[in-house]
């Protein structure tokens, strides 16, 4: 007998994972991905798991920040948090990895222009036409950022398509391979096949309950 969809949701709701679990899978997988950097020899099949493992961070992330803007109270207080934090972590990120001031920055640059894109996506004032070409200048504002406008895509899909989880995957798996798997592969090869951990994170979009888990300090602001 097939499963309804409330059904479904009924039972994701009672043993899936929430908002709390993501996060805290995301901080381990982009804890040990930096660390993969600085203490495992590139090359090595345990330098490639690592980075397989570490492909969930990112769209983790995006995926939480699209849930964000769907559960807060001030959607203008969320997004200047965000911008804040852009802020605080562009010099430190520059400075680590050696980069031009103007010409790099953080992976938060991006969550804060995905936010402002998916707040786009969503205004009812605007056409068809306004929205792409806003979400399109979001896009290329993030162009220097980490994950740059694949995170502003995936949160973009991820908040449109928040209840048609199908379609929201077809977008999901669309998005990376297309912009961040391809491209890695054409360019580096099979030494960046752990890209393709990002479709790891399917299993945790399909695992959520919607749910926030425990109100718990330190791993928000750990999480940012």
């Amino acid at each position: 007998m097939p499963i309804l969809k409330s059904d479904r949701s009924l039972s994701i709701a009672s043993t899936g994972v929430n908002a709390n679990v993501l996060k805290i899978v995301a901080i381990i997988a982009m804890f040990f991905d930096h660390a993969t950097l600085a203490f495992i020899p590139e090359g090595t099949p345990l330098n490639w798991s690592v980075h397989f493992f570490g492909r969930l961070a990112a769209p983790l992330i995006c995926y939480l920040i699209a849930e964000g803007y769907h559960y807060t109270s001030n959607k203008k207080a969320y997004t200047k948090r965000l911008f804040l934090f852009a802020l605080i972590s562009h010099f430190p990120y520059v400075l680590y990895y050696n980069l031009s001031i103007w010409k790099a920055t953080s992976v938060m640059w991006s969550l804060t222009l995905g936010l402002i894109a998916l707040t786009i996506a969503n205004h009812k004032k605007l056409n068809l036409y306004a929205k792409s070409a806003l979400i399109l200048a979001c896009c290329l504002a993030a162009y220097t950022a980490n994950w740059n406008y694949i995170a502003v895509l995936w949160i973009v899909s991820f908040g449109v398509f928040r209840d048609q989880f199908d379609k929201k995957v077809v977008a999901y798996v669309a998005i990376g391979f297309f912009l961040y798997v391809l491209p890695g592969i054409q360019e580096y090869g099979a030494a960046v096949s752990y890209r393709f951990g990002f479709l790891m994170a399917i299993v945790f979009f399909y695992l959520y309950n919607r749910q926030p888990g425990k109100r718990n300090a330190f791993i928000k602001w750990s999480f940012y």
